[in-house]
């Protein structure tokens, strides 16, 4: 992902935000599930530089997915973005993966950058129609919004809300600098998304520190967790990450949908399996699983 990226992250304050007044009564309100979980995942599947380190020697591309579903429990699912896939293909992604395993299918280009957000074209109700087909499987699609999509497009977001079928959970990213601003216009934003029941997208980048915005508002969160090359501050903003996880989840958040970003996804394995690790120690009560690497190599 290069939206936030910096060739230098030497200078930059990756201290996460204090804790927004507002997720204490968003969390208040939840009842406590019978089990909390934290999903960790990559952004793709098809990578042929995995083979012998995080899938099997000798693992054909046919079967990247089987494996990539044993090693992570959930996915940042692009292949949405580019074209809705028709029933057959959701079919086989849901049988190619564990039962634990859950989908976050991205929302398609064709609706989430249209001027009107898809509303006239009826690709809406087509791509909900299609994708609830992943079943137990679905997580949580997400709605990336374009960068010029602002606060006074909150109208238009509002009656997508009303269109988008709601029996599809559903998360929201914003880009645009003036939802991240202390205006009444930012906090509408928010409190649409409580009401909706539809969580947020927080990304963790070197270069936008405001889109870190650290809001919940519904029982999950996606956090999109942008690394640079497995450098030490990487490691060190897991950590915080645990704390701040742990927070949530003991105020009685139900599930976290954490996805590792590195360059070109190589080490994003790398991550997940310290995301694991350093989660695990901190939250053993939380369900998760987490990558390991083939074995007998390393």
């Amino acid at each position: 992902m290069d939206f936030g990226k910096l060739p230098s992250v030497e200078k930059v304050d990756f201290t996460l935000p204090p804790e927004p007044a507002p997720n204490a009564e968003v969390l208040a309100a939840l009842v406590p599930p019978a089990q909390q979980r934290l999903y960790l995942g990559a952004t793709g599947y098809n990578m042929k530089p995995w083979v012998g380190r995080w899938y099997p020697f000798g693992a054909k591309d046919k079967d990247f997915l089987r494996h990539y579903g044993t090693q992570f429990n959930t996915i940042e699912h692009n292949t949405t973005h580019y074209r809705i896939p028709d029933t057959a293909m959701v079919a086989r992604w849901r049988e190619e993966v564990p039962a634990d395993f859950r989908y976050c299918p991205k929302i398609p280009q064709t609706i989430s950058h249209a001027r009107d957000l898809g509303l006239a074209s009826g690709l809406i109700p087509l791509f909900c129609e299609v994708i609830a087909g992943l079943e137990e499987q679905m997580g949580c699609c997400f709605l990336q919004l374009p960068p010029h999509f602002s606060t006074h497009d909150l109208p238009m977001l509002e009656r997508f809300l009303d269109v988008f079928d709601r029996r599809v959970p559903l998360a929201v990213e914003v880009r645009h600098p003036s939802f991240f601003q202390p205006t009444v216009a930012a906090e509408m934003f928010y409190q649409l998304l409580q009401e909706r029941h539809v969580a947020t997208v927080i990304t963790d980048v070197a270069g936008r520190r405001d889109v870190c915005h650290m809001r919940l508002t519904n029982r999950q969160v996606l956090i999109r967790f942008v690394g640079n090359g497995l450098h030490s501050t990487d490691y060190a903003r897991i950590r915080d990450w645990s704390g701040r996880l742990d927070q949530w989840f003991d105020a009685g958040l139900h599930a976290a949908y954490f996805f590792t970003h590195e360059p070109d996804n190589l080490l994003a394995p790398d991550l997940a399996a310290f995301c694991a690790e350093v989660f695990g120690e901190r939250m053993p009560d939380v369900a998760m699983r987490g990558p390991k690497k083939v074995e007998g190599l390393f």
